[in-house]
């Protein structure tokens, strides 16, 4: 079902401010699939994500509690709380996995297509976020850089299995558009935090139950390497990132926010390169160039729409 016009057509033009942000939200999110794989070396994908969820969990409500903001919501809004639960939990497992099955510097380019598919599922959401010829154009490009690192073949010391862990990351990041749509609609109504922390609440369960079907708690003893990159994965990405962009969100549109997530997958490669030695081919750098040319001719297309609607 559409969700109703008026609610979605009530964000504002992105401030330098509000840019700032973003970029540097999207900045500190590049290090998030480095620190998995650091962490999945010793913790299996659906153990990490119920720790690093239940870790997350109690950062955001330490801080909701020291800053007075409310975090139960209204019965009323139960049913969409758990349906956000569900697209959650849902995204991060096939996230987690593919992580486990590709290269880091792979991971981060396909799943940064998030973008991409915000704006085509924004054409049919969101009342003033119509594609037009130039916005097709630009997709078109991103679509074509993306499936020009489908095609690459990573370091099998890395990759296990490339092919499926390409195809889930891009699945995941389907999943995700849908979430980030899904939650724009859903904070118009109820403060930020509410979202933030529902969804990781309604996704340990599963997660749990996922851990405790198919994996052993463990590959290997515990180390300061894994300790670590799950602290920064739970406090850093799962808490301040989740609340800092649910809170941008509540003001500003999606489709404009996620331009500044063009530095992610650049940044994304670099690391890969710092921590595992990854080689940045120029399959990767252009695939990773072509998408974000895509999304800045889309991001111009709706610039000149609005000043010519203006």
């Amino acid at each position: 079902m559409k969700p109703p016009a008026s609610r979605l057509s009530t964000t504002q033009p992105v401030t330098w401010r509000a840019g700032l942000a973003s970029l540097g939200v999207s900045l500190l999110w590049s290090g998030n699939i480095v620190s998995i794989k650091i962490g999945l070396a010793t913790i299996p994908p659906f153990w990490s994500a119920f720790w690093r969820m239940l870790i997350a969990v109690a950062a955001v409500a330490a801080w909701a509690r020291l800053t007075g903001r409310p975090v139960f919501f209204e019965r009323r809004d139960l049913r969409r709380m758990l349906g956000l639960g569900v697209m959650f939990t849902a995204q991060i497992a096939v996230f987690n996995v593919a992580v486990h099955y590709t290269s880091p510097a792979y991971a981060v380019v396909l799943l940064n297509t998030c973008p991409v598919m915000i704006n085509l599922i924004s054409h049919f959401f969101v009342e003033d976020d119509r594609l037009t010829t130039g916005r097709l154009l630009g997709l078109g490009v991103a679509f074509g850089g993306i499936a020009y690192v489908m095609l690459g073949q990573p370091s099998a010391a890395l990759a296990p299995n490339a092919v499926l862990g390409n195809f889930l990351m891009l699945v995941s990041a389907l999943l995700l558009a849908v979430r980030v749509i899904y939650t724009q609609h859903l904070v118009q109504g109820m403060d930020a935090l509410r979202p933030v922390i529902w969804q990781m609440v309604f996704s340990l369960p599963a997660f749990l139950a996922l851990g405790a079907w198919f994996e052993s708690p463990l590959h290997q003893p515990l180390g300061r390497e894994a300790v670590v990159a799950m602290l920064y994965q739970a406090v850093v990405v799962a808490g301040f990132c989740f609340v800092a962009w649910t809170m941008l969100l509540q003001r500003y549109s999606a489709g404009n926010l996620s331009v500044y997530s063009f530095s992610v997958p650049f940044f994304g490669i670099l690391l890969s390169a710092l921590f595992f030695g990854e080689a940045v081919s120029w399959r990767l750098l252009g695939g990773a160039l072509a998408v974000s040319v895509g999304i800045a001719l889309v991001m111009r297309s709706k610039r000149l729409r609005s000043g010519n609607a203006g």
